[in-house]
């Protein structure tokens, strides 16, 4: 059984689980990426990250 770090909150379904998109702007071309935290539904501590692939037109060289 997982359980979060911060509050001790068995973390048994995905409804335990909030997902966050959060957008930053990178590198010369100004190309959008897509960052995800995973944060704890009961307490809001941040538990896991991941980063996918580039937004469709999200800030391309102008």
């Amino acid at each position: 059984m997982v359980h979060c770090p911060e509050c001790q909150t068995s973390l048994e379904t995905i409804d335990d689980i909030e997902f966050v998109e959060m957008d930053a702007r990178t590198g010369f071309i100004r190309a959008s990426k897509r960052f995800y935290t995973s944060n704890c539904a009961a307490c809001g501590a941040t538990i896991g990250s991941g980063v996918a692939g580039a937004k469709a037109n999200g800030g391309g060289a102008v």
